[in-house]
């Protein structure tokens, strides 16, 4: 019934937490772009990829006491914090969904920011582009980013090492 919002708590189960709506966003596009079973779907929009789809499974999993949103204010801005709860924790247990460890992408995705992120799922969402192609693209509709050729060529190293999962 609910397969793929036990899909997201167990991404959530295995992240502990995610802070960040931009930084949720990507997470699981590049995920999904690395071969996970995310049933989302993703269109371009001002910060990258964007789903309304998971918008609305987090807003639901929130309702149903299943993953907690904690707002926190930051330097002149709201920040959210996702955690799973015990309640969440019980349901994906007894869920029977079968998921596979994401949990060594997901650390490497927490250690980066959330712009690296968002150029790396840019960059992804490009994809059937050759590469000079995509960093053209970045360079047009990231302009404002000022992301340099060693910033691309991070990305690209990132992405060399997704496809290795």
């Amino acid at each position: 019934m609910l397969e793929d919002h036990a899909k997201l708590m167990s991404f959530f189960e295995q992240a502990d937490e995610v802070v960040g709506r931009k930084r949720l966003q990507k997470m699981v596009y590049i995920l999904k772009k690395s071969g996970f079973n995310f049933s989302e779907r993703y269109s371009f929009h001002f910060y990258g990829p964007y789903s309304e789809e998971l918008s609305t499974r987090i807003e639901e999993l929130c309702n149903l006491g299943f993953l907690v949103e904690e707002r926190e204010k930051e330097k002149g801005y709201y920040q959210y914090r996702y955690t799973l709860t015990d309640h969440g924790t019980s349901f994906l247990t007894d869920s029977n969904v079968e998921t596979p460890d994401m949990s060594g992408l997901i650390d490497r995705m927490n250690d980066q920011s959330s712009k690296f992120l968002e150029l790396v799922s840019t960059m992804l969402f490009f994809d059937n582009f050759s590469k000079e192609e995509v960093e053209e693209k970045v360079f047009t509709v990231k302009s404002k980013q000022n992301y340099s050729q060693q910033d691309l060529d991070d990305a690209w190293a990132f992405i060399d090492e997704l496809k290795q999962h």
